[in-house]
């Protein structure tokens, strides 16, 4: 069994220092709010707990769909860079990027380009232009049977806005990855940060082109589709041509009880049975009087998907 850890949105904390000159822009919103609100909602210890509970699963993998920080700041980066590497290896997790990890402009180069270890695909996509220099989106890596995808919706917007967006080469992109991931046998995983289906949050922090991406999932088919940014629990299945996708969005990782919600993350045992797959899901939160982690629920998914060849890297 391959097991696959999936977590979201650590929003990690505290804001650094800023200088004025550097919240002449939409991070002065961001600011103000992380100050006003989200501080007291996004706890570091509930991280921690989260963090020790999925290594002591001791996960084969780990995916980490976006928002790391929250207003773009340099030294934000810097922490994250940090963080990521306190809690493991590139080869042991695959980050895609949320819209707070790309909240204002031009921030590729000084800001999410550090974390580029963590999304470098080991399958070359052709047709794709890069977000920066040689980076990619979609990407492929490749994990004994399974094929870990990633595409990028994170983009700048406005104040007030959060929503994302693939764009059309990029979801095209994503159509070929699928097919040729499907044809050499894997089972597939696609990250995402945004809700891929349209309707699942407000239009402003929406996905604009879920509409376009519908088709492709619907066509090509995918076992999973693991995605953030709402902050909630979801799973939704939705019909392909090469059997059902199922779609799980998970908390942010960093929330304390008192936010309502808490933080959670899910667990994915994969194997293969005969000629399709089964996957064994196990959705894990914070207890909220103890501060302990919890399994909430677990669940069995049959793919029906009939493999045609054994993997083939």
């Amino acid at each position: 069994m391959f097991q696959l850890a999936h977590l979201s949105d650590p929003h990690l904390g505290p804001l650094p220092r800023a200088r004025f000159a550097e919240l002449l822009n939409k991070r002065l919103s961001g600011f103000l709010s992380w100050h006003l609100n989200r501080r007291k909602i996004h706890s570091p210890l509930a991280l921690r707990l989260v963090l020790e509970d999925i290594r002591a699963h001791k996960p084969d993998h780990v995916a980490l769909t976006g928002d790391l920080v929250n207003i773009a700041l340099p030294g934000e980066y810097e922490n994250a860079c940090r963080w990521l590497e306190e809690f493991g290896p590139p080869s042991w997790i695959t980050f895609v990027p949320g819209n707070h990890d790309a909240y204002i402009a031009d921030i590729w180069r000084h800001g999410i380009d550090k974390w580029r270890s963590y999304f470098t695909g080991d399958m070359r996509i052709t047709d794709v232009s890069p977000v920066y220099e040689d980076l990619q989106f979609p990407f492929v890596r490749l994990r004994r049977y399974v094929a870990i995808i990633g595409v990028s919706s994170a983009i700048a917007t406005g104040v007030g806005m959060a929503w994302g967006k693939l764009g059309e080469q990029q979801i095209e992109a994503l159509r070929a990855a699928l097919s040729e991931t499907r044809r050499r046998g894997f089972y597939r995983v696609l990250l995402i940060h945004h809700p891929p289906l349209a309707g699942l949050c407000p239009p402003r922090k929406s996905l604009i082109d879920a509409a376009a991406l519908l088709p492709v999932l619907e066509s090509e088919g995918a076992e999973l589709v693991l995605f953030g940014h709402n902050h909630e629990h979801h799973h939704i299945e939705l019909a392909s041509a090469n059997g059902p996708v199922h779609l799980f969005g998970v908390p942010s990782a960093s929330l304390w009880p008192a936010a309502g919600t808490t933080g959670a993350w899910n667990l994915y045992g994969i194997r293969r049975q005969e000629r399709s797959w089964l996957t064994d899901v196990t959705i894990r939160a914070l207890d909220g009087k103890p501060g302990a982690m919890v399994t909430l629920s677990t669940m069995r998914l049959e793919h029906r998907r009939m493999i045609e060849v054994e993997y083939n890297e």
